[in-house]
């Protein structure tokens, strides 16, 4: 007997193939694998085979391939009983089947099998990548029913999608023998929210949680917004006042008025409650207006400078802005007593000197509307002058807030 250098092999294949004692006899099937985490995170630790008398991991260098291909147990193979709180992964249990993030695909993809190498100089056996197409899940439908070199061959005609091992390190086995998900911040950081939304939306709820909890509170934030209201709420209900006020507070205003008005009033208050005072009295504020109107829809997060001031000034204010200036397509000239006095582009306050007044630099024409104007009628003047932004005034032609492009358009997907 002589064992190859290397071969690949797939955890669907792997699983039920006989294991042979040191003479030749049988001793059981493999039931699983055992993989390694932490700083071994990926290598094979052991393979937990069926006997007779139960369950029982045998490390991974105490098993070779024989010339005919079969599984064989070496001279002084150590074998223990699986005990169930070994701290490593399961590759059928913890993680077939299971949905997982592909983060550079921006997407949720279900495990349909787990490709492996085999080291025999070495005996080392080791996680290559996962497979998330039809080529894995052909192989398991189909073993049994189809010899293995045939299958093999007819799995080929279809091209693989895999994600490498070294990108599937969302997973983590806690003393329960749970898995949940966890990915790098900095990966989750440099997703736009919309795609990070759509990631919630297609996790199972128990793994939606455990991506959401595990996020930044102004990278949360920016997702909760992007969510449907129903997932707004779930996941809000699934951590406790403090850390659900620690997010919202992140969040625009508007948004932040909308989340809790769906809310039970006691949680609502509850949250409301933790919430720092500043942020706090803007959300309440937009709280008493009536969620069908301006008002309702406005956001108080917004860039304005005084009567007088130069377009160095107003750099100046959009650069101290605390709030998220991607949003921000305008500014607005407002007097002294905040009435609303005229609109500035950024784009032409880019290309101006820093001592141009802004006056200077205004709209031609500033449209606005009042704070109970209706979504219809606010959506209309979007539609009508291609708006990306709109500022809502009070009775007395103050600057009360503005409605965004983004509103409208969710408004506009809520009445569909």
């Amino acid at each position: 007997m002589h064992a190859k250098t290397s071969t690949q092999s797939s955890l669907a294949l792997l699983l039920g193939c006989k294991v042979a004692g040191p003479r030749g006899d049988a001793h059981g099937r493999i039931k699983d694998v055992a993989v390694s985490t932490g700083p071994a995170a990926g290598d094979v630790a052991g393979l937990v085979l069926k006997t007779a008398g139960g369950l029982e991991v045998v490390p991974v260098e105490y098993v070779m391939r024989t010339a005919a291909g079969a599984l064989e147990l070496r001279e002084g193979a150590i074998l223990r009983a699986l005990a169930g709180d070994e701290n490593f992964l399961l590759l059928r249990q913890d993680l077939m089947d299971r949905q997982i993030i592909d983060v550079h695909g921006r997407k949720v993809v279900r495990v349909n099998d787990v490709d492996l190498s085999w080291d025999h100089d070495t005996g080392r056996l080791r996680v290559v990548e996962v497979e998330v197409g039809l080529q894995g899940a052909l192989r398991r439908v189909l073993k049994g029913i189809v010899p293995r070199e045939p299958l093999e061959r007819l799995s080929r005609r279809f091209t693989p999608k895999v994600i490498p091992w070294e990108f599937v390190d969302v997973i983590e086995v806690d003393p329960a023998r749970q898995v949940r998900l966890k990915i790098e911040h900095e990966r989750l950081a440099q997703m736009h929210p919309s795609d990070l939304a759509d990631i919630l939306e297609e996790l199972a709820p128990a793994e939606r949680e455990a991506v959401f909890v595990s996020l930044d509170e102004d990278v949360a934030a920016d997702a909760l917004e992007e969510v449907e209201p129903r997932l707004q709420k779930s996941l809000i209900d699934s951590m406790d006042s403090g850390r659900a006020a620690d997010i919202v507070e992140e969040m625009d205003p508007g948004a932040a008025a909308d989340l809790l008005a769906e809310l039970p009033e006691d949680r609502s208050e509850a949250i409301l409650e933790e919430m720092e005072p500043e942020e706090r009295q803007e959300v309440e504020e937009l709280l008493e207006f009536h969620e069908d109107s301006a008002a309702g829809t406005m956001t108080t997060d917004f860039v304005r400078v005084k009567s007088g001031a130069t377009a160095g000034d107003a750099v100046r204010a959009l650069s101290e802005f605390e709030g998220d200036t991607e949003r921000v397509t305008e500014i607005y000239l407002v007097r002294e007593n905040e009435e609303l006095e005229g609109v500035i582009r950024i784009a032409r306050l880019v290309l101006a000197s820093a001592t141009t007044p802004v006056s200077e630099l205004i709209e031609p024409r500033t449209l606005f509307c009042s704070m109970n104007a209706g979504r219809d009628k606010v959506a209309e003047l979007f539609d009508k002058y291609n708006l990306s932004a709109l500022p809502v005034v009070d009775d007395a032609n103050r600057l009360a807030g503005v409605v965004l492009a983004d509103h409208v358009i969710a408004f506009l997907r809520d009445r569909q």
